[in-house]
């Protein structure tokens, strides 16, 4: 599919042994958002990944390391920027948020699955939402111009942040529950209440998030990823729908992580088996599948609106949010 791709959530390893290289599998002119730490990082271990995904960026041609909108969308080269799963790595001190948006960070959640410092996360049985220092975290975030991101936070704390923010807020890599109940999965409150703050909601591609985890079917985590847009787009309008796929080129490790520390994820996610996702040969119709694009296609959506889901929107309220 020859269309703008703003990849809003992606995983290489959060290892030294990971290489940028492997993100070639996108096509040139996408925009990636790369994770670069999410709950197990410190401040020091989210820092060496940022120095070294983009080390290896500057010595890639294929690779612009982006500051601001206008740096996305060159058709010869793939923007990259990142993001941080959990506030862990700020340790605590607001003003780690300046130095990691100058070191490209531009999207930020502040709760990965349980609680911490910030609030709490979409797997804890009890709900207290966003703490005193979570609605700090989100008024600094809205001060330095990086996304403040819902996903992997509790339902409450996603509505405290649409209450607390003064941007527009995202999901970056969140389904809707209303399709597939499960606890990663966002309600229509939830996403309401993302909307009216102007944001938007990026949709996986993960097996258990759409209820089709079988490694066979490849087919129908597409078809549901579609159906998940139809009915966002539908429950929200189109300008508030985007591609987060979650797409992990870590997905071994992640599992050998999910297996080795069952505890910190629940049955949730541990009875499934070892987590599917949709690669990005699958996403943009680059197999033997027929791809994304093509069944939103069959689902009614028109160019327009299917370059405003997969790139338009996010891009819109970036050059919104994000400082110059």
């Amino acid at each position: 599919m020859d269309v703008f791709l703003w990849e809003q959530h992606c995983c290489l390893p959060l290892r030294p042994t990971a290489r940028i290289e492997d993100l070639a599998r996108y096509p040139l002119g996408s925009y990636l958002c790369v994770n670069v730490g999410y709950s197990g990082e410190s401040k020091a271990d989210s820092l060496a990944l940022l120095h070294q995904f983009r080390g290896q960026a500057q010595d890639d041609p294929r690779f612009r390391l982006v500051d601001t909108v206008a740096d996305i969308g060159a058709p010869d080269v793939i923007g990259l920027a990142f993001d941080l799963e959990d506030s862990a790595p700020l340790e605590g001190d607001l003003d780690n948020v300046d130095l990691f948006y100058g070191l490209g960070v531009r999207s930020l959640l502040p709760t990965y699955n349980h609680a911490n410092a910030a609030g709490c996360g979409c797997l804890d049985t009890v709900d207290t939402g966003l703490t005193g220092y979570g609605k700090d975290l989100v008024r600094k975030l809205n001060e330095v111009g990086m996304f403040a991101d819902g996903s992997h936070c509790s339902r409450r704390t996603g509505l405290d942040i649409s209450t607390h923010t003064s941007e527009p807020m995202i999901y970056s890599h969140s389904n809707f529950a209303a399709l597939h109940e499960h606890p990663r999965n966002i309600d229509d409150e939830q996403a309401r209440a993302c909307a009216a703050t102007g944001g938007v909601i990026g949709i996986n591609g993960v097996g258990i998030f759409l209820g089709f985890n079988e490694p066979a079917a490849r087919l129908q985590r597409l078809a549901a990823m579609a159906d998940q847009i139809r009915y966002g787009v539908d429950l929200l309008g189109i300008d508030h729908i985007g591609i987060g796929s979650d797409y992990s080129f870590d997905g071994e490790q992640f599992n050998d992580e999910i297996q080795e520390n069952p505890a910190a994820f629940s049955a949730a996610y541990t009875q499934w088996g070892p987590l599917q996702w949709t690669p990005p040969e699958d996403l943009l119709g680059k197999s033997d599948l027929p791809g994304l694009g093509d069944l939103l296609a069959d689902r009614g959506f028109t160019p327009t609106e299917r370059a405003a889901v997969f790139g338009g929107n996010f891009a819109r309220i970036a050059a919104q949010v994000w400082r110059t």
